[in-house]
């Protein structure tokens, strides 16, 4: 599968008809990198009921087109620039011909763009200011990363989410069922998106508060957990570096695969990625939008 074939699948991905393609990550045991899977070694259950792989593909060298987005919430403590130099450097490592990186911040419910997706690592540094700090200024962060999806373009290529937020929602009573988070997950599976996140503590009294720590952590790996992502945290605090995150984020990026099924029923439908090969898991969305 490659170029023309290969750019139809991610433009269904996102939402131009034919839902069955998904992005899988193999994730290596203790940290270590992933060995190599071939389609044989996959197992996928839609509905809890074996489906045919019909297609397993790389996204490594000519396939390995992506655009991310990295969204920070502009309710983040001030501190959060301290960070900034690490985060130029990863985006530096990452962009290249076939990867090109956007930047957002979330006010308001809405993600603001500074920067649209650019393989030009100086356009992105030049976009990177300050968080204005505002406790709860972006109201849900949840709202405003299906605020995003709404806005960003089909694109030919992967697409994946970093964000940069404490989780707190204080737009949703402090319970599992939040509905702003449960729309940005399904609007995630149905564009096949992938959402990692990295925690980083709210300014003023909220970014010291245990309850809020919890729930937003909690809100932040169910994100991640239900599109495919990676919810990165250090305790209960904001981390001391961003870099070992990154670090690793660079790794899952290098090791994806598109998966293809051959399943239809119409609309989102439980999902489940498996494989045989000792030393690594398959991870990807709980769910997969199939066409009709």
């Amino acid at each position: 599968m490659r170029s023309g074939l290969l750019a139809l699948c991610f433009l269904s991905l996102a939402g131009s008809g034919f839902g069955q393609h998904v992005v899988v990550t193999a994730e290596g045991r203790h940290g270590q990198p992933p060995p190599e899977v071939s389609a044989d070694e996959v197992a996928v259950e839609v509905n809890g009921k074996a489906a045919p792989v019909k297609a397993w593909l790389p996204l490594r060298g000519e396939d390995a087109g992506l655009e991310l987005y990295v969204v920070i919430d502009d309710g983040s403590d001030a501190d959060l620039a301290n960070q900034y130099s690490g985060l130029k450097s990863f985006v530096s490592g990452l962009v290249n011909a076939k990867t090109r990186v956007g930047l957002a911040y979330l006010r308001n419910g809405s993600a603001m763009v500074a920067a649209a997706p650019t393989s030009d690592a100086t356009k992105f540094a030049k976009a990177l200011r300050l968080p204005l700090a505002q406790p709860g200024i972006a109201s849900s962060p949840y709202m405003g990363i299906s605020d995003l999806l709404k806005k960003w373009p089909a694109a030919e290529a992967r697409r994946e989410v970093l964000l940069i937020s404490s989780g707190a929602d204080p737009w949703s009573p402090r319970d599992p069922q939040n509905p702003y988070l449960t729309k940005a997950i399904a609007d995630a599976q149905r564009a096949g998106v992938l959402v990692h996140s990295i925690y980083y503590a709210g300014a003023g009294h909220g970014g010291h508060s245990y309850s809020l720590f919890n729930w937003g952590q909690n809100f932040l790996s169910e994100m991640a957990d239900g599109t495919g992502g990676e919810a990165y945290w250090q305790g209960y605090g904001s981390p001391v570096s961003l870099e070992p995150f990154l670090k690793d984020l660079a790794q899952r990026l290098g090791n994806q695969y598109l998966l293809t099924v051959e399943q239809s029923s119409g609309e989102l439908q439980p999902l489940k990625v498996t494989s045989s090969k000792a030393g690594l898991s398959l991870v990807a969305a709980t769910r997969i939008r199939l066409p009709k």
